[in-house]
């Protein structure tokens, strides 16, 4: 019997549970799942001989090493900071690990180790990154193979609310985690068009936007992610002269998210003085210029701060989510991005029967015989309710069809390896279509 630990029972794991559940008796598994709350879990496995559950704590020295070694395998859906932890315990109780998260130059230095032990550290399995890569080389592969020359990439995904639960206008609702979504596009981000290298920095990134159109649903506007140059090297595109990654949102999201960041409230470094005694009004005041007269209504002066109309979407976005009334904060030493968060938890928490959707388009440009080509690839994927959910879904099954590939021995990449070989993402992305999560082709 093969027993897997999986770590992490979030909102993301719920079809990652499901799957491996489902999979234990034909595969001769034991799976136990751990975290820090695991009430929630008990319907679904007090039943079975085959799985079990235990409050976990990763920085429990002891129980992490005591579990892990019980383990043929470790699933990490923890935050990804507490990754490198559980990584470290592996390599010492010698057991494979699969993350959905990004690889991190931490984990780039436990590289050979993992080989010299015979360890698989797959990362970077999950939706984006891991179905994005796995879509993508998909049909990379195909153009290289009838000889054709790669000329531009652009890659844009996004974690979205299904058009018949889109009841706000921001046309967004929360699927993954709130705190990512407050932060998303700090940085620079950096990508290169034409043969140019371009950089867009934070304040700026929510201004910068592609228009994109996926059938049946309309236009989208997509920004650049943090690095999209990273990439080249291993989807084998080192010479190619454009390629770009980024999020989709709906139209006039970033345009009104971009007032957030140019007036300060995603910042998450230092901590507001009086928080606790702030409404949502005094929290938007206090990033903005005195009044020029007293009773100036807070629409008149953030559009006058901001150069908008008072009737412009953007300003009745921010009006819709509360921020000119005097709603109690009740949060005490928070940073501005924690209480942005807590305001959006609000308005944006998917209600029981919501269901989210992902939008995932690659746009490929490529020369063959000297003519021009253009292919796009989409995935459109609607969850089935708030708890089933599409990010869920697209997150967790790959996770959990590489976990079974790597027990039943068909993957032999050892070392911090992340889904770019076709023997890994061909069955992954042939299994996935049972689910119904398949991209659609189209040449022009």
């Amino acid at each position: 019997m093969k027993k897997i630990l999986l770590l992490g029972a979030g909102r993301s794991a719920s079809s990652l549970i499901k799957y491996l559940l489902d999979n234990a008796p034909a595969e001769n598994w034991h799976v136990t799942i751990g975290d820090i709350s695991v009430e929630h879990l008990q319907p679904l496995t007090s039943a079975l001989v085959f799985a079990d559950t235990l409050v976990f704590d990763v920085h429990n020295a002891a129980q992490r090493a005591s579990e892990i070694a019980k383990a043929d395998l470790v699933i990490s859906l923890l935050p990804a900071s507490f990754h490198i932890e559980v990584a470290h315990e592996c390599l010492v109780q010698e057991k494979h690990l699969i993350t959905a998260s990004y690889v991190t130059p931490a984990f780039l230095d436990l590289h050979k180790e993992a080989q010299s032990k015979n360890l698989t550290f797959m990362m970077e399995s999950g939706l984006d990154p891991g179905i994005d890569h796995m879509s993508a080389l998909h049909v990379i592969q195909k153009i290289k193979e009838k000889g054709g020359k790669l000329l531009s990439f652009k890659s844009y995904a996004g974690g979205l609310v299904a058009p018949e639960s889109d009841n706000n206008p921001w046309n967004y609702k929360f699927t993954w985690n709130p705190r990512n979504v407050v932060l998303a596009g700090q940085g620079t981000a950096k990508y290169i068009k034409n043969g140019e290298y371009k950089y867009i920095p934070y304040h700026k990134v929510f201004e910068r936007t592609d228009e994109l159109y996926v059938d049946g649903l309309g236009h989208f506007d997509g920004y650049a992610n943090r690095d999209s140059l990273s990439y080249r090297e291993p989807y084998g595109l080192h010479d190619i002269p454009t390629m770009l990654r980024g999020t989709l949102r709906r139209r006039g999201y970033c345009k009104a998210w971009n007032v957030f960041v140019q007036l300060g409230l995603t910042d998450d470094t230092y901590v507001l003085e009086g928080s606790e005694q702030m409404t949502y009004r005094t929290y938007l005041e206090a990033f903005m210029p005195p009044a020029t007269y007293a009773g100036q209504p807070m629409s008149e002066r953030l559009s006058k701060y901001t150069g908008l109309a008072p009737d412009d979407e953007a300003v009745e976005k921010i009006a819709w989510l509360g921020f000119f009334e005097e709603t109690p904060v009740n949060l005490a030493g928070a940073t501005p991005a924690q209480i942005l968060e807590k305001i959006l938890k609000e308005k944006w928490t998917l209600a029981p029967g919501d269901k989210d959707m992902i939008v995932m388009q690659h746009l490929f440009g490529y020369e063959l015989a000297g003519k021009q080509h253009e292919i796009t690839s989409t995935l459109v994927y609607l969850g089935d309710d708030e708890v089933h959910t599409a990010m869920a879904k697209t997150v967790g099954l790959p996770v959990g069809i590489l976990a079974k590939r790597l027990l039943q021995g068909n993957i032999t990449h050892r070392g911090v390896v992340i889904p770019i070989y076709p023997e890994i993402y061909e069955p992954v992305l042939e299994e996935l279509k049972q689910f119904g999560i398949e991209f659609v082709e189209k040449e022009k």
